[in-house]
């Protein structure tokens, strides 16, 4: 009985030895293989992680170096901006005190508001001969500015063309944009400024800077403005070289690690609603 005993005993501790193998080997090696995995997708991640950080690093770099040049881009432009505005203060130092012309300046944008009975004969739209002498000051210090948008804006009150202008101006659209465009054309025939620098808009009678009620106020709305502004086509251009050559992130590390870069977008000049002549 014993003897049985003892035999069954012994298959018993081999079959039991024969499963842990069978498990050490067979189960266990799979859980070893896949910890493996682990640990290997653990290093990849770790490296991952370290390329992240160095690119981290180059970008906040590389923007604080953008943001501080076009910080001074931006101030070197206002300070030109300034120069002629006070150069033109200068030239029209008989007009401005007497309210004819205005000019303010915000930031790197200049703007002179221009009565229109300095300018034009009442209800014409030709260029008087004072208007002239006082385009032609104007137009030597336009000269010097190369690139700005020199934008020359046409204003009416809201009194309707008279009987006689009605076959040539049927409404102050068309009288607005004849003499912005009349402006252009004598800044670009006598002055000699570069016409591919400048807009002729007409704005008709629906952007009044005073009341229509009284005749002070329709004489402030008659009015020319030549607007200096930045070349939205230009500045996009120097964006775009800028980010073509601002240079690449550090090399990879080993393991075929890239840097993605994204193009920069630049804004698109929007215009008000106008009858535009170029």
């Amino acid at each position: 009985m014993w003897n049985n005993l003892s035999r069954i005993l012994f298959v018993l501790g081999l079959v039991t030895a024969g499963a842990a193998a069978y498990l050490y080997w067979g189960y266990g090696g799979q859980l070893r293989r896949q910890n493996a995995g682990c640990r290997e997708g653990a290093r990849e991640l770790s490296l991952e992680n370290r390329r992240l950080k160095r690119e981290i690093i180059f970008l906040g770099n590389r923007m604080n170096t953008e943001i501080a040049e076009i910080s001074k881009q931006k101030q070197a432009e206002i300070a030109k901006v300034r120069s002629t505005r006070n150069e033109m203060i200068r030239s029209l130092q008989s007009e401005v005190p007497q309210g004819q012309i205005r000019i303010t300046q915000l930031a790197d944008r200049l703007s002179l508001n221009i009565v229109n009975r300095i300018l034009f004969p009442s209800g014409r739209a030709g260029i008087s001969e004072q208007g002239k002498m006082v385009l032609a000051r104007v137009g030597a210090v336009l000269a010097k500015v190369h690139d700005k948008t020199i934008r020359i804006e046409g204003f009416t009150d809201n009194v309707p063309p008279g009987r006689g202008l009605k076959n040539r101006f049927p409404t102050n659209w068309e009288l607005s944009t004849a003499r912005a465009t009349n402006v252009v054309r004598f800044l670009q025939d006598s002055a000699g400024l570069n016409p591919a620098m400048m807009e002729a808009v007409g704005m008709g009678q629906y952007h009044p800077i005073a009341s229509n009620r009284t005749a002070a106020g329709r004489s402030r709305n008659r009015r020319i403005e030549i607007i200096l502004a930045p070349r939205y086509s230009r500045l996009a251009a120097k964006l775009a070289q800028s980010a073509a050559g601002s240079g690449k992130p550090p090399a990879a590390a080993k393991g075929g690690e890239s840097h993605g870069r994204h193009p920069a977008t630049a804004p698109a000049q929007s215009l008000p609603p106008a009858a535009v002549s170029h």
